[in-house]
């Protein structure tokens, strides 16, 4: 039950988070213009960005359900009372609010360390992590249908969703009890950054952004400008890559779980993405581009849940939330800037030499991850178990 709780917050939260590009011609139906509209979609990420290491420290303090009810309860009481605020400031402040109580959602994972052991805790992070495709597959299938008169009724409905989704949590979610819950993992108040294993993966994490927004955002303008597909054709064809990313991401847990380690399956990974960017940059012009493209929207998206798991057990259950919002920050920081960065490198360089030097984001991201540490880790608990 945690975790279904865990991924239908996520979704809701991924929902709003990222779906409110589906309400563009809402937006412009209400007089709106496009570069207004492109402000207003943005909002919320920027007000995420600004509470993630608050929520997560929050949860360390106080647990998961109370900041997970509270930041989803404020989150729909601002888009309920968003529809009623009129002009572009106005209902940017709204959806900044909003998107600062949702880093609430996006800064939880602790109820996964704690709840699971760590066999099953890379599938467990894997399905939680599904929620973002899944969210945006939600926000395509209604917020268009809901906007067809403006924005009200999208809003009121994001706004009950959510506090729909509080209620759930506080009747359904119970914060573990350490250590009972987990015994593999040691409750101690000394910070985990005084060494540089969790800032590598973290640097590790940030630098896969890169690949992972660049296929994201710029595969249908590729297929579009590069190949001549249609939008309607490309977006339908990339809608089964998000599918198959969504699963990539289970998948990769399940692997981590049998494998017993989360670093050596995100370095594969990684090094498998640089490798096929780099293949995508050396035949952008040819047919081979369409199934190297397809196949790095299933492998740059997989390794998500995996950085987050290690994140968490490194960090330990009293620094899990701060360590999973500094996590979340970093990403967010660097897909956030990839987009208007990269567009700017595709418009003076072509896509073969934009893609090229993505590839090199990855490869690096492959050399930080640490994975030997992760075995010294691993050995040392061994030691101290049988001892």
């Amino acid at each position: 039950m945690v975790l279904t709780v865990g991924l239908l917050a996520m979704t809701v939260g991924s929902t709003f988070q990222y779906g409110l590009a589906y309400l563009i011609p809402a937006l412009r139906h209400e007089g709106f213009s496009l570069e207004q509209a492109g402000v207003l979609i943005a909002c919320p990420t920027a007000g995420v960005m600004l509470t993630l290491i608050a929520w997560g420290a929050a949860a360390d303090r106080w647990g998961e359900r109370v900041v997970l009810a509270t930041g989803l309860g404020l989150e729909g009481a601002l888009l309920v009372g968003a529809q009623w605020v009129e002009g572009t400031p106005g209902l940017a402040v709204c959806l900044i609010l909003a998107g600062a109580a949702g880093g609430s959602v996006l800064a939880s994972g602790r109820l996964i360390l704690g709840w699971f052991a760590r066999r099953e805790r890379g599938l467990a992070m894997g399905i939680r992590q599904m929620s973002q495709p899944f969210g945006l597959a939600l926000a395509g299938a209604l917020l268009p249908t809901l906007g067809t008169d403006g924005i009200g009724v999208p809003l009121l409905f994001l706004g009950l969703l959510f506090l729909a989704t509080a209620t759930i949590v506080v009747v359904f979610v119970r914060d573990p009890v350490w250590p009972q819950t987990a015994p593999d993992l040691k409750v101690t108040s000394a910070s985990p950054y005084r060494t540089p294993v969790l800032w590598r993966i973290h640097a590790a994490s940030a630098l896969l952004v890169v690949s992972q927004v660049t296929v994201g955002t710029f595969a249908l303008v590729f297929l579009t400008d590069a190949h001549g597909w249609s939008p309607v054709d490309a977006g339908r064809l990339l809608a089964g890559a998000h599918i198959f990313g969504g699963l990539a991401r289970l998948g990769a847990g399940y692997w981590s779980d049998r494998a017993g380690s989360r670093m050596r399956p995100m370095r594969i990974l990684a090094v498998s993405t640089g490798v096929g960017m780099a293949a995508l940059a050396a035949t952008v012009g040819s047919g081979l581009a369409v199934p190297f493209l397809l196949v790095l929207g299933v492998v740059a998206v997989s390794t998500n849940g995996l950085s987050f798991t290690a994140v968490a057990e490194y960090a330990g259950p009293a620094w899990a939330g701060r360590a999973l919002g500094i996590q979340t920050t970093g990403q967010n920081t660097v897909a956030a800037a990839t987009s208007p960065v990269l567009a700017l490198v595709i418009g003076v360089a072509g896509f073969g030499l934009s893609f090229a030097t993505v590839a090199v984001f990855p490869l690096v991201a492959a050399i930080l991850i640490p994975a030997a540490a992760e075995r010294a880790a691993t050995t040392a608990a061994a030691q101290s178990t049988s001892a």
